[in-house]
């Protein structure tokens, strides 16, 4: 698990089966299985010689985020697994890619940058005002949504300490919507079915007892 506050870039030195990184930010020691998000993707060391770090990278991983894209110089973000004791002062981010976006325009914004995203449809109900979203793994607040479509700002230390300011139009991120909006879902859905008579878990969630935990 993550907080979206990236720790700083890595430059990609190697990509295939494995990928390699650089930190450009001092990683002490990396542990060999612990978790590393690269651009918000989860990935697991499995190698570190105090200088670069390799991942094993899967078919799946390079074909449902923007790492299939990278190649050797580009710069990632990367952040360490949130620790006990750690403060939250992103949101709860899983490293679990949801899908891809692609940046559409962006635009100065008083001192900040305004970025503005297409998504999936399928995804764009998880995503709302004022909610939280990880773009390539930086935990950024939603401006406003439409459709399928959604903005974000980003202020200058955003800009200059993770590759969200490098962004061109065109570009493809990843995104991971909001766990909370899932889990709310799948449990409305649940509420749902025992209301035409389909519970085969037994649930007794009522809408009474969602009610009385802010869902509704």
């Amino acid at each position: 698990m993550f907080t979206g506050l990236v720790e700083g870039m890595g430059i990609v030195r190697r990509i295939g089966k494995q990928i390699e990184i650089e930190p450009l930010v001092r990683f002490e020691v990396l542990e060999i299985g612990e978790s590393v998000a690269i651009d918000g993707a989860c990935l697991t060391v499995v190698s570190w010689n105090g200088k670069t770090f390799c991942a094993d990278v899967s078919e799946e991983t390079l074909s449902r985020t923007n790492l299939g894209d990278r190649k050797p110089g580009d710069k990632v973000n990367l952040e360490r697994a949130l620790r006990v004791g750690d403060r939250l002062g992103g949101h709860l981010v899983m490293g679990h890619v949801d899908c891809v976006g692609v940046l559409k325009s962006k635009r100065e914004d008083g001192a900040s940058i305004r970025l503005f995203f297409e998504i999936p449809h399928r995804f764009s109900r998880y995503v709302v005002e004022k909610g939280s979203i990880a773009i390539n793994g930086v935990s950024l607040t939603v401006n406003g949504c439409e459709g399928n479509r959604f903005d974000v700002n980003i202020v200058p230390h955003t800009a200059m300490v993770t590759n969200i300011g490098f962004l061109k139009p065109g570009d493809r991120v990843n995104i991971e919507t909001d766990i909370i909006g899932k889990y709310v879902e799948k449990i409305m859905s649940a509420w749902k079915n025992e209301k035409k008579g389909h519970s085969p878990t037994g649930s007794v969630i009522t809408e009474d007892l969602l009610r009385s935990y802010g869902f509704l």
